[in-house]
């Protein structure tokens, strides 16, 4: 090891640092904006949706020399001054009047647009609440009350964004329908597990082969309650999507210019820079956040005790999305019960340290990244009188580590990239 190593809470934050950074829209946007021989006679429309739509908006400002406009809506503490492109702020991830008007006027901007123009659509995680126009039939109170469900029954962002895409009049494909004949151009910052274009922000721009059958199954698999309004948009078909083939989405391109993998890519550059030998376990772990702590922290002991699968000194990086099925009345949140579990299987080894967040700089309804454990959280939890177990019974991750100092805060990161784990397993000293 490198006497320069720093200590391991140190890197640590430098990982997820360096997995933020390298998602930044400044650096990732540039490369992929069309040129203007692309564009012809047309006009450039620019519109978008996600934590990230206001930074990636003024990257395309700051590499754009001609005429643009447009419209893209952020969540709120996500702006970013645009000189060009209007910013709007809306709640998330429960949406709120504030989104409903700005997915409203998204669709009247790209009206009546000509097979000259291009449209450039900057997509990112948190496009789904940030876009809420439901259907004819529905409101804005069957979204938010679809979304509290959906977020407390355990299911997996896929199965979310199916429901969420058979109940809207703008994902699934039908804002690329309603820029027809106009080229679409969607910029993608991915932060679902494979990078699936239709589940980010639940697919506005891209064909959706899933159906209302499809919602209904993964409904009926959480036992999920719908209002009745809900269950005839989706027993009736009325919920249909756009499909592959449909000649409105023809001239729909799509480029992913940020992913969880290369953000995984550039920690294990900063970890190996720091001597220590990196393994990305994957970049689309799923699963109950409390199972996934608890088979991470099985594979760092095994690291640790045995050198298996892998040898110590080492760092292990994954991401993904985990799921959390609320049970207590904690302050919770994936990347926090994830690590609560974790710290509660490896139980203040001495050589496993871990820091677990989300690039966004929320996880869960806080304003918390994640947070960071050491091989002294276990000790010095239950001196401060903190039952680990009953701080996971009741889904209180927040409270727990904020209690102990080793919350993770960022403030807005301006992207998205999904959720971020690094465990360092130090050798024998």
């Amino acid at each position: 090891m490198p006497a320069h190593t720093p200590p391991p809470a140190v890197l640590l934050r430098r990982l997820f640092e360096a997995a933020v950074a390298s998602a930044q829209p400044a650096l990732c946007v540039p490369p992929h904006l069309p040129s203007p021989a692309e564009l012809g006679r047309g006009r450039l429309v620019v519109i978008g949706a996600g934590k990230a739509s206001a930074a990636m908006a003024r990257a395309v400002e700051d590499h754009w020399e001609g005429p643009l406009s447009g419209l893209v809506v952020t969540r709120y503490g996500y702006a970013v001054p645009c000189e060009r492109i209007e910013i709007v702020e809306a709640a998330h991830p429960v949406p709120d009047a504030a989104g409903l008007r700005a997915a409203e006027r998204l669709l009247q901007l790209v009206q009546g647009l000509s097979a000259d123009d291009v449209v450039l659509c900057l997509i990112s995680g948190g496009g789904s609440a940030l876009l809420p126009l439901p259907l004819p039939g529905l409101t804005l109170a069957h979204k938010q009350a679809m979304n509290r469900a959906l977020l407390a029954s355990g299911a997996t962002i896929g199965e979310m964004n199916c429901v969420r895409r058979h109940l809207s009049a703008i994902k699934g494909g039908r804002l690329a329908a309603a820029c027809h004949p106009a080229r679409v151009l969607t910029l993608l910052l991915s932060d679902v597990p494979g990078d699936q274009p239709m589940d980010i922000a639940s697919g506005p721009t891209v064909a959706d082969p899933s159906t209302c059958a499809d919602a209904l199954a993964i409904v009926r698999r959480y036992g999920i309650e719908l209002p009745e309004p809900v269950r005839e948009v989706l027993d009736s078909g009325r919920g249909e999507s756009v499909k592959p083939g449909d000649p409105r989405l023809a001239r729909a391109d799509v480029r992913m210019v940020a992913t969880p993998q290369m953000a995984l890519e550039a920690a294990a550059r900063v970890a190996r820079e720091a001597g220590y030998a990196v393994h990305i376990l994957g970049d689309a772990l799923e699963g109950e956040a409390r199972d996934v702590g608890k088979v991470l922290g099985g594979m760092a002991l095994q690291v640790a005790g045995r050198d298996q699968p892998f040898t110590a000194p080492c760092v292990l990086l994954s991401g993904g999305e985990t799921t959390v099925t609320v049970r207590g009345q904690g302050r919770g949140g994936r990347n926090v019960e994830c690590l609560l579990s974790f710290a509660i299987a490896t139980a203040g080894h001495p050589r496993i340290h871990a820091l677990m967040g989300d690039t966004d700089g929320v996880d869960g309804l806080e304003e918390v990244a994640g947070a960071v454990l050491g091989p002294d959280t276990w000790a010095r939890a239950w001196a401060q009188g903190l039952r680990p177990l009953d701080a996971l019974a009741d889904n209180d991750g927040h409270g727990f580590f904020e209690a102990l100092g080793a919350a993770v805060v960022t403030g807005p990161t301006l992207t998205n990239v999904n959720d971020f784990r690094a465990i360092l397993v130090d050798g024998l000293s």
